[in-house]
């Protein structure tokens, strides 16, 4: 793959600015044209984009379509029906000090925006911050990862089929790119990724005052309690669990489950484990691939410990790893210091759900909570925790949900996004007061000759 050089991004940033400055990308009728520009490419596109899929990390077009291109198409759809209703200036009430004045939040873009995306969801995780991007007025550099080059390659193709390098662009290369990147003046940075490298994008944005949205991970719980249908769980964390082998920053990390039913449950996620993709899950094409040999190697050290209920089975030239269940884990494992990002599913146990909760407030704040059982508990639980979203008897469903912000909370991320919360997120939410001049009050001026009676006013 070809690096972009620092000359040529320093260039594309200031044709974009300067394109931005002529204020054609505010116009609404430009921004539902470009909205459907991209969706007719990806369209036109979808072939290529769930081959490019499975060459790099052995996604089904099933998958594809169901985790990537269905997802963005439908933001798009959601933009185009709602943006002329979102652009409207906001009416919003004035205080009686104010009056005859009236108020109103204008939403404005916020100039040229950076976008960073990960190899987990490499075509969604561009593509979908990108239509907000879009339905604001923003210009825009995307940067894909070099760890899903395929995808890079046609992803380029389409950004430039599509749209002028001016108005937006993408750009290919490993960590320096993203460091001449981080040095730019952009006017929003855009990062999905992990926790380590949000910090180090948001130390490079304070440099400018740059806003940023950080969409990290983290490890996410899923708690199994003694109310819960049990058949139901297990078919639904098998499914959240596995779903691009666990590569999801949304994946059940770890699970919490009542002691009184953890055997059956784990003996029914390994049925339902079994019953999706079959007893030679390696030969399944609906199983994905572990992305490279780095991420190969630092999940096989997490195998080593506890006890093995299910799975184990490793193969490195193909970089597979079978769904695999560890009990028998204890809170200081290194397995519960990271997030695992992989199909390995550490299991604890827990007879009081007070004892969960503390657990879970014992660590950083995740990027997502699952819990399975009455609704009695699942209050307290929503209570007594915090997360990015949450689902109540299901896993990843809460990011389907165009009418959901999505975003993490404290260490797992900052800022949210998808439909409407994609719109504001690259726009500044402008405040704008009208005052006629037909009457100028004396109220407000020195020498504040009607103090006592504005003081009961305001």
């Amino acid at each position: 793959m070809e690096t972009t050089n620092e000359a040529t991004i320093v260039a594309l940033l200031a044709k974009q600015k300067a394109y931005f400055a002529t204020h054609q990308t505010k116009h609404i009728d430009f921004r539902l044209a470009q909205l459907q520009k991209l969706k007719q490419v990806i369209v036109e596109y979808q072939e290529k984009i769930e081959k490019a899929l499975w060459l790099d990390l052995h996604k089904s077009p099933e998958e594809a379509y169901l985790t990537e291109i269905s997802i963005v198409i439908g933001e798009i759809d959601y933009h185009i029906k709602k943006l002329k209703q979102w652009v409207k200036p906001q009416r919003v009430p004035t205080p009686i000090h104010l009056l005859p004045s009236s108020s109103k939040i204008v939403y404005e873009p916020l100039g040229v925006a950076l976008i960073i995306a990960p190899w987990n969801y490499p075509f969604q995780l561009v593509m979908n911050p990108l239509v907000g991007a879009i339905s604001s007025g923003c210009c825009c550099i995307l940067k894909p990862s070099p760890d899903a080059p395929v995808i890079g390659k046609v992803m380029e193709e389409m950004i430039k089929k599509c749209f002028d390098e001016q108005y937006i662009s993408l750009v290919q290369g490993e960590q320096q790119t993203n460091t001449i990147l981080l040095a730019q003046h952009f006017d929003l940075i855009f990062f999905t990724g992990s926790s380590f490298v949000g910090k180090i994008v948001l130390k490079a944005a304070a440099e400018y005052l740059t806003p940023v949205v950080l969409e990290l991970g983290g490890k996410s719980p899923c708690i199994v309690d003694a109310s819960a249908n049990i058949d139901i769980a297990a078919k639904r964390i098998a499914w959240g669990k596995l779903i691009n082998a666990g590569q999801t920053c949304i994946a059940p990390d770890y699970l919490l489950a009542h002691q009184s039913i953890k055997d059956e449950l784990l003996h029914k996620i390994a049925l339902n484990i079994r019953q999706m993709y079959g007893d030679n899950i390696k030969e399944s094409r609906f199983y994905p691939r572990i992305v490279n040999d780095r991420a190969m190697n630092r999940l096989m050290t997490l195998l080593r410990q506890g006890t093995i209920h299910t799975g184990g089975e490793v193969d490195t030239n193909e970089r597979f790893i079978a769904p695999t269940i560890i009990d028998n884990i204890e809170p200081d494992c290194s397995i519960m210091q990271e997030e695992i990002f992989g199909p390995i599913l550490p299991v604890l146990s827990f007879e009081q759900i007070d004892e969960a909760i503390s657990y879970i407030n014992k660590h950083e704040k995740p990027l997502a909570l699952y819990y399975f059982g009455e609704n009695k508990n699942a209050k307290e639980v929503l209570l007594k925790t915090t997360s990015g979203g949450t689902c109540i008897n299901d896993t990843l469903m809460h990011i389907t949900n165009h009418h959901l912000p999505f975003g993490g909370v404290g260490n797992s991320g900052m800022g949210k996004y998808h439909g409407f919360g994609s719109f504001v997120v690259f726009s500044n939410p402008r405040a704008v007061v009208s005052t006629p001049t037909w009457i100028d009050l004396p109220l407000k001026y020195v020498p504040f000759k009607y103090f006592e009676w504005i003081k009961k006013i305001i």
